[in-house]
């Protein structure tokens, strides 16, 4: 699997999607990428889903918890300095390779 170019802690904006959620930021909780499965992102606030809970030990009520649910990574992007889209692009300063926006050249 390749490299992601998204990472926990970026803000992104969601670009497709359902209509409720689609244009608006947030930031990246986790990023979920296993084998055999397309890369995924949680970002924090979006995409909430109603998930129906049985009663445990952790959770004696049970009942209906609203959590957030995963998106495929290409339906993000990352947001930048002006709140829109840009495309990420990677150079090589020194010793270490960082992130830069593709149009400015400004690093990430």
């Amino acid at each position: 699997m390749s490299k992601l170019k998204i990472k926990r802690g970026d803000n992104v904006i969601i670009t497709t999607g359902k209509k409720d959620i689609k244009g608006k930021t947030g930031e990246v909780i986790e990023v979920i990428k296993k084998e055999g499965r397309d890369p995924r992102v949680i970002v924090a606030g979006l995409n909430i889903i109603k998930k129906h809970v049985k009663p445990s030990a952790s959770n004696p009520q049970g009942g209906i918890v609203e959590k957030e649910a995963s998106i495929h990574i290409s339906n993000v992007a990352l947001v930048g300095k002006d709140g829109k889209a840009i495309k990420i692009g990677y150079k090589i300063e020194g010793d270490k390779k960082v992130r830069i926006n593709k149009k400015t050249g400004e690093t990430l």
